[in-house]
């Protein structure tokens, strides 16, 4: 005689209904939303909404002073196959972020493990950090002082005295040496924060990782930068990468700067300049938020992919 109790498979629990169920998982989770509802609202008022209505602008024509008018997708259309000034700011802005953006993220990581290496890495790492604590305006300042286009420039003055050049060059008139000049500064003012971000990775490496990986073969420091120091550090790559994305893209004080605004022929001229341009001196708020969402298109894009790139599969 089987003792054993058995259950009816067919008897199934009433279901809760939504609201119910609802109602639970505020019960259950109300304290954490709570926490979060500070920075829920701020997120949404000034991040969601903003975006969101660049957006609905992007197919309006809006000039601030009437109410805007729905155009549907003129703006993309005059976007990308009328307006030759925008295809020039693209390429100018994807030729600098190609450059820059992997150039200054390399030689923030590798400054940043070099310091690391030192016993004085302190009085190093701020005399490295020191100069990107300076607003823009005045490292660009310094700059144009040596990118000088008479004889007096540093550089002129030394190619001249070189025998390498007859005349001046015109760094920041001529076509030629503008996106020249404005990558190298960007160059160095780029290297701040994220030298800053890796130095404090670094730093944060678990000490016992290299002394199991000196008993299990690793022998110099090159090896323990591939296997141990870089898999450790992927929070930290991440955020620099991110950040000079977003940097490499968002150029434009120091283009400004370098060759005003317009620059001769366009050869500065970025994207972001050219949302400037018809924002805040045509005030042409439709057309300029169709700029803003394809630099926001092209960005997020690009995030996401260093994103898949750098983060692990269980994040």
């Amino acid at each position: 005689m089987n003792n054993e109790l058995t259950f009816d498979s067919t008897v199934q629990r009433p279901k809760k209904s939504l609201k119910e169920r609802f109602v639970r998982f505020i019960k259950k989770n109300a304290i954490g939303y709570l926490f979060l509802a500070p920075f829920i609202i701020l997120f949404t008022l000034f991040t969601v909404i903003p975006v969101g209505y660049a957006f609905y602008l992007s197919f309006t024509n809006f000039n601030m002073l009437q109410s805007a008018t729905w155009a549907g997708v003129d703006n993309y259309r005059l976007l990308f196959l009328d307006d030759s000034v925008f295809i020039t700011a693209i390429g100018n802005t994807l030729t600098f972020s190609i450059i820059v953006g992997p150039t200054g993220y390399l030689m923030s990581f590798f400054a940043a493990w070099v310091i690391n290496q030192l016993k004085a890495k302190r009085i190093f790492a701020l005399a490295f950090y020191a100069p990107s604590i300076t607003s823009g305006i005045a490292m660009t300042t310094v700059w144009m002082v040596a990118f000088a286009s008479d004889r007096q420039g540093y550089i002129n003055h030394f190619l001249i005295n070189m025998g390498l050049i007859d005349q001046p060059i015109l760094w920041n008139t001529d076509p030629n040496y503008i996106m020249t000049v404005i990558i190298i500064i960007q160059l160095w003012m780029s290297m701040g924060t994220g030298f800053l971000v890796f130095l404090a990775g670094l730093q944060n490496v678990d000490s016992s990782l290299y002394e199991a990986g000196a008993i299990d073969g690793v022998k110099n420091k090159f090896q323990e930068l591939f296997y141990i120091t870089l898999p450790s550090m992927k929070p930290q790559l991440l955020f620099g990468a991110i950040n000079s994305i977003v940097s490499s893209f968002g150029v434009f004080e120091i283009a400004t700067q370098v060759a005003g605004m317009p620059s001769p022929q366009y050869a500065g001229h970025t994207i972001v300049a050219h949302l400037y341009d018809y924002a805040f001196m045509r005030f042409q708020m439709g057309y300029a938020s169709a700029v803003a969402v394809v630099l926001f298109v092209m960005t997020f894009v690009l995030g996401r992919v260093v994103m898949k790139m750098l983060s692990s599969k269980d994040e």
